[in-house]
């Protein structure tokens, strides 16, 4: 119980962190907190009593302590989901080399969520060093050898290329970026083959559904984009905390229904 109240902990204080990944990488400001954070609209700056994952959103009510600005609930889903998942992990695999290297990629997932959210952008600073660092990773894992790392990335960033390809002949114009591009490269050598292939399902599957209820909710037409990383960063994260179970278990209800 020990180990799970210091991984919520630190969980908290990371989820923290990756807020100001989320808000201050894609605008090019310093992650080191120079300057010191502050609220972006009366630029005063956040007290460290103000500053607490979690609670201080709670108790300020997600607003700003001097001008009352709403304080985005984003920010609070990041400090709690990121504890979560960390947790989920750990009662997974323990205090394993797994363990921590999920929990970074994990982290590079919920980073890349929001920031494709807020500024329709994947960055490289993350995605093509994640890729690297994934494939570096795979020379010391039992589970997936080099080879089906690389495969996984091949097949992840070659279908969406294909399909920025085939859009692109068809439209006359992009209808992928290419960070979603780099981002499978990064998923696909961690997840290898079979799972990256189970998130592009998945994002996929969601992001039609997400597009339809935005045309008959919102009035939206066909040609609104959808940050697609949006979709295949959590979709990377249900296929690392369940993907196999889900594979398995759709393997053996198709096998048994033959």
């Amino acid at each position: 119980m020990e180990k799970i109240i210091i991984i919520i902990l630190i969980g908290m204080a990371w989820g923290s962190f990756l807020n100001v990944v989320i808000y201050r990488l894609p605008i090019g400001m310093s992650l080191l907190n120079k300057p010191p954070s502050s609220c972006p609209q009366c630029k005063k700056h956040i007290k460290p009593y103000d500053n607490i994952p979690i609670i201080s959103w709670l108790i300020l009510k997600g607003k700003c302590r001097y001008c009352g600005a709403r304080i985005p609930v984003t920010y609070l889903m990041v400090e709690i989901m990121t504890p979560l998942i960390f947790v989920l992990l750990y009662l997974q695999h323990d205090l394993s080399l797994y363990f921590f290297a999920s929990c970074l990629f994990a982290s590079g997932m919920i980073a890349l969520c929001f920031i494709d959210y807020y500024h329709q952008v994947l960055p490289d600073h993350i995605t093509l060093p994640g890729f690297v660092l994934a494939f570096i990773y795979s020379f010391f894992r039992p589970d997936l050898r080099w080879t089906q790392s690389l495969l996984g990335a091949a097949a992840g960033a070659g279908f969406l290329l294909a399909v920025y390809g085939v859009y692109y002949l068809i439209r006359k114009k992009e209808g992928l970026g290419m960070g979603d591009i780099t981002l499978m490269l990064m998923i696909g050598a961690f997840l290898g083959w079979k799972l990256t292939f189970f998130t592009l399902i998945a994002a996929s599957l969601v992001g039609a559904i997400a597009g339809v209820l935005l045309i008959i909710l919102q009035k939206k037409d066909m040609q609104h984009a959808l940050p697609f990383g949006t979709f295949l960063a959590p979709a990377a994260l249900i296929a690392l905390l369940w993907g196999q179970k889900i594979v398995s278990a759709y393997l053996t209800l198709f096998q048994s229904g033959r």
